[in-house]
Formats: C-alpha cells, structure tokens, sequence
C-alpha cells in the first residue's frame, strides 16, 4: 500500500471514530527489549509502540539510546501530550471501556482521569500557562473541540460544525489554537482564537493537510504534514499560512512531527526504513538521525518542553 494512501487510511480512522483500537499498524509486535537505567533528567521524548504487545505510551532520552514503557496497561494508550514544565503527560486511553483522557507524571505515576462520558475523548493538548487542556471529542455525534481546565473541570465546546474538527494545539502564547478539519476539504490546517471565533483555514488546497504541532516560544510557525508532493511530507508555515516551507523529502511517508525545544530540529515518524520508525532533522531538512530501530512500529513522537 502506498504510504499516502496508508497514511491518510489512518487520519480517516481515527478522526471518523475517534478510537483507540490498534488498527494503525502492520508490523507483528516484538518481544520487548530489556530497558537499560532511563535519565528522566535530560532530553526527553514520547512517543507510541506496540513493542510491548500493544500500543503503550514509551519514553526515549533525546538520542534514542535509552527507553521505558511508562503505561503498561492492558489497554491502548495513545496521544500523548507533555505539560509546559514538562512534569506531566496528558493521554487518551480505552482502559474504562472508551478512550477518555487522563493525566499522568512524567515517570507514569499517579494516572488520573479527567473525562468521563460515554463518547470518546482525544489529542489532549495544554496551553501554555498549564491551566486549560484543549482537546477533541464525538460527545456532540462528531468530532468537536473542547477546552476544559487542567483537573478535567468546566468543558467547553468552542467549535460547532457538521465535519470533523480535531487535534487541537495551543499556539501565540495561548491565544489562538491550530486544529485540523475536513470541513472545506479532504483536510486543512485551520487557527482560531482560543474561544473558538475567527475560524481561519491556512493550508485552503485540495491537498491532505493534518497533524499541526506548535514551535516553542515565540517561534510562531507549526509544522504540519501534507500530501500536496505527491506523497506525505512534513512542511512549517507561519501562523497566518505565509511562508510554507518544505522540511522532509523522502519518497516514503514522513507523519507526525514535533519541535525540539529550542526549535533548531524536528523529530517525525517515517515509513523510509519499510516501517513506522522515529527521526529527528534540522528544520531546514539537512542531517536526518534515526532514533528508533525495533521491529514493532514507533509512532507519534512529541519533545519534551
């Protein structure tokens, strides 16, 4: 299957469904590899494996050479989301019978949860102050976005539309929130205030645009992957759509994305090795590092800030 066609199977699944069922990868999950002593100290990042058997939410210091499995739960765990001081992880899980969120520190002690409906909740994201969690759920018979406090209280839908809105990221200091919807398209990048007016689409192309990820500080660009070359690539652009720059250029698929914290690198997942496998490079596109290598596939990474 072409890594397009495979890639956008994926996004239509989990937008559609908002579901935590293991359907997204096809690689046959390995026994799990004995974990050395893990630094929580220095660089960080989180990212998705069935390595375990099923999909877990895992930890890797920033060059890959260590990891733990910090889930461990018989149930899928997924979407993880870092909090500002980068003490804390937000994640969706089906362990109470649907995907709801919880909250977690950053070792996987004192897992909280903080929805409770009977429709699924997804793609936690906190603002910038830590205060608020924008996130995605079907409570209203589609996928709608919501922003709730950070202990789970006072949720607020702050989008109301018949297609799918989801993968909410804080951007602008909190001020705004970057989200993807299909609403004009196959999918676009859109940006809003953080009430949800001035609904603003930025990619606006016939192309399959999804997967937005904020830059630290006061950066003001995303990254966000589309097919409009043929096949997925990762691109940034400022908030207002202008300056959209190619990053990846690889003629298997390069996914999720996420900003190093002093926003000089990228880490993305890529199929350029036969499976979903996690890289890190430079924001202008030169020097690729691998960082995974396991036979399971390793998905969604995200830098902790």
């Amino acid at each position: 299957m072409r890594a397009t066609t495979r890639s956008r199977h994926l996004m239509a699944h989990l937008l559609a469904a908002l579901t935590l069922s293991a359907c997204d990868g096809t690689s046959t999950p390995s026994e799990p590899d004995p974990e050395p002593e893990f630094d929580f100290s220095g660089d960080v990042i989180a990212f998705e494996s069935e390595r375990a058997g099923n999909r877990e939410i895992h930890l890797m210091t920033g060059d890959g050479s260590a990891t733990i499995n910090i889930t461990n739960h018989s149930s899928a765990d997924a979407d993880a989301a870092w909090s500002p001081d980068g003490s804390k992880l937000a994640f969706a899980s089906a362990r109470d019978g649907n995907a709801e969120i919880y909250v977690m520190n950053a070792d996987g002690t004192g897992v909280t949860r903080l929805t409770n409906d009977p429709d699924e909740d997804r793609y936690p994201n906190w603002s910038p102050d830590g205060t608020k969690i924008a996130f995605a759920a079907d409570r209203d018979g589609n996928a709608e976005i919501y922003v709730m406090d950070a202990d789970g209280s006072n949720p607020v839908r702050i989008t109301d539309n018949p297609s799918r809105d989801a993968e909410p990221v804080w951007v602008a200091g909190g001020t705004k929130i970057v989200f993807f919807s299909n609403r004009d398209s196959s999918g676009d990048i859109f940006i809003m205030d953080a009430d949800g007016s001035n609904q603003i689409n930025l990619t606006d192309d016939t192309s399959f645009n999804c997967s937005p990820a904020g830059a630290p500080g006061a950066l003001d660009r995303i990254s966000f992957i589309t097919d409009r070359d043929g096949n997925d690539e990762i691109y940034t652009m400022n908030l207002d759509g202008s300056d959209q720059q190619r990053v990846t250029n690889n003629p298997a698929g390069d996914f999720s994305s996420s900003w190093t914290s002093d926003g000089t690198h990228l880490i993305f997942d890529t199929e350029r090795n036969g499976q979903w496998e996690i890289y890190e490079i430079q924001i202008d596109g030169t020097n690729p590092v691998r960082l995974t290598n396991n036979s399971a596939d390793d998905r969604f990474p995200r830098w902790r800030p």
